[in-house]
């Protein structure tokens, strides 16, 4: 697989022949006008694995979250796949002036976190993969603290959309974003050149098969919750031609043993 050498030209994906275009609607079509020149300008998009998202139907999708950046590339990675991704995404986005009514008319899902409408966002998330559509869900819920940052434990939402709908759940592994725009450094510095290489790669359909037809407890969704974050940390690995950690970083464990 060569890199293209001209910055203009589409992605670097797996050889896959180029599938129609989903419909895109008038806001989701500004978002798309807006970040595809803009990444293919600035970054070295190099996207593998396109044949593991479905193209059709309700899905879940899980990706690994390094970077402030990362949504840009993955949001042109699930677009690649020829699917509209619908992410789920901090509150405080869908307020700014004019950025918030874009990704809100672009069909993007709010996430109203320590408040009484945190449920909302699980209902539309369900009902959007009900609809057949395409929903991303940051299972972490927060950028990695894992020092080589692998993914860290996660949180159960996306087993219990899984579990509910009964639709797959696609590991999303990204690495690169963290060079352009790194947290967690006490000021944001955004670094786009010289331009950096953007990798994603979508893994196979998680087997949840075992917690299907049971009923959802929560000791079911920490088990299905775990079987998905091994198999992201997996297709991270994968891309970054490395073995993840056996066990994954639990911030939660982390703090009791700075406490004691």
């Amino acid at each position: 697989m060569a890199e293209s050498s001209d910055q203009h030209q589409e992605a670097v994906v797996d050889g896959q022949q180029s599938d129609p275009r989903p419909r895109r609607g008038f806001w989701f079509g500004v978002v798309v006008a807006l970040v595809k020149p803009f990444m293919l300008t600035w970054t070295k998009p190099v996207f593998t694995g396109r044949e593991n998202m479905p193209r059709t139907g309700g899905v879940v999708f899980v990706p690994n979250h390094i970077s402030h950046f990362d949504p840009f590339v993955l949001g042109f990675f699930v677009w690649e796949c020829r699917r509209i991704p619908r992410l789920l995404g901090k509150a405080s986005l869908f307020k700014l002036p004019i950025a918030g009514r874009i990704i809100t008319s672009a069909g993007q899902i709010p996430v109203h976190r320590d408040s009484t409408q945190a449920a909302d966002a699980f209902r539309d998330a369900v009902a959007a993969v009900e609809r057949g559509e395409c929903v991303g869900v940051y299972p972490e819920g927060t950028i990695t603290r894992d020092p080589e940052l692998w993914p860290m434990s996660g949180k159960t939402g996306a087993a219990r959309i899984a579990l509910m709908t009964g639709a797959p759940v696609i590991p999303i592994a990204n690495w690169g974003a963290q060079e352009i725009l790194q947290s967690y450094t006490g000021k944001i510095r955004v670094r786009l050149l010289p331009r950096k290489t953007v990798l994603a790669r979508a893994g196979k359909p998680v087997d949840l098969s075992a917690f299907q037809g049971k009923p959802i407890t929560n000791q079911l969704l920490h088990e299905a919750t775990e079987v998905i974050m091994r198999a992201l940390a997996e297709t991270l690995g994968e891309l970054r031609g490395e073995t993840p950690p056996a066990e994954l970083f639990d911030p939660r464990k982390a703090r009791r043993e700075e406490s004691e």
